[in-house]
Parts: C-alpha cells; sequence; structure tokens
C-alpha cells in the first residue's frame, strides 16, 4: 500500500494534468505544510504525522471561514470551504458516536481509568486509534463525563 504522502503527491499530478486550480492549489499547500514539518523536525513523516498535519491544516481552515464569515467576505469563506473538503478527503472516515463510546469505553477497561485522575492515559489510549477520525477535544469532553459520572 502507497503511503498517504505518495498518494496526495500522485493527487497533485493528476490534478495539475486537469488544469484543477483550486485542487492543485490545496495540494500544493498541503505538501508544503508537510515538507516544512519534516525539514524543521528533520524526520521523514508517516502517515500517522501526514494525518496531523491535515487535521492542522483543516481546523485552521475552519478558523479562517468563521473570520471571514464575521468579515462579511462570503467569497473567501467559499474558498476555504472548498479547501477543507479537498483536505478532508485524506482523513480516515469518522468515528460514528456509537464507535466513539465504544473506544472510549474499551480505553478506560484497558488503562483501569476510574476517576478523572485518570483521565490523561484513557486520552492517550484513544489518540493512537482515533488519529484523524475524530475531533481530540469533542473526545475530551466525553472521557471527562465518563470519568465523573
Amino acid at each position: 500500500m502507497a503511503s498517504l504522502k505518495v498518494s496526495i503527491q500522485t493527487d497533485m499530478k493528476a490534478a495539475l494534468r486537469e488544469s484543477d486550480k483550486p485542487r492543485l492549489s490545496t495540494i500544493r499547500m498541503l505538501l508544503a505544510a508537510i515538507q516544512r514539518r519534516e525539514i524543521d523536525e528533520r524526520i521523514e513523516l508517516d502517515d500517522g504525522s501526514v494525518l496531523q498535519v491535515i487535521e492542522k491544516l483543516v481546523k485552521q481552515g475552519a478558523e479562517s471561514a468563521k473570520q471571514f464569515a464575521a468579515g462579511g467576505r462570503d467569497d473567501l469563506v467559499a474558498k476555504e470551504k472548498a479547501e477543507i473538503e479537498i483536505l478532508k478527503a485524506y482523513l480516515p472516515e469518522p468515528f460514528s458516536d456509537t464507535e466513539l463510546d465504544t473506544l472510549i469505553d474499551a480505553a478506560m477497561q484497558s488503562t483501569g481509568a476510574s476517576s478523572i485522575k485518570d483521565m490523561g492515559k484513557v486520552m492517550s489510549a484513544i489518540r493512537k486509534q482515533a488519529q484523524g477520525r475524530v475531533d481530540m477535544g469533542a473526545v475530551s469532553g466525553r472521557v471527562k463525563a465518563k470519568l465523573a459520572g
């Protein structure tokens, strides 16, 4: 199986051949972010690290879209949302609520978590399995509620 980074590079070539400028621009931005992180950390990113870069860009795009909407710049909001959709294509299928609850329960059982003090252990166990498939902020709230109640 080809790595995620190779898949992204292949998609960039396809977008270039098809003259799909918005897609090409977004993929180039993504590859630049991946390369920047590789240079900064002096490592070759694996698929998990590439997913982190994609998640960060999606989060930044959503924040930018919110700022543009507040400023009345609907043209830029549409551009940001289009970029987010292109980036989300590289993320794995998100967890359903049921799958997420099952994952949280399994992590709590495997770590022996019983109180809010054990939240770090549970989040660490979930983070490995949920990479790119769920917003960790939402997971944090759910874990906290289950440990408190």
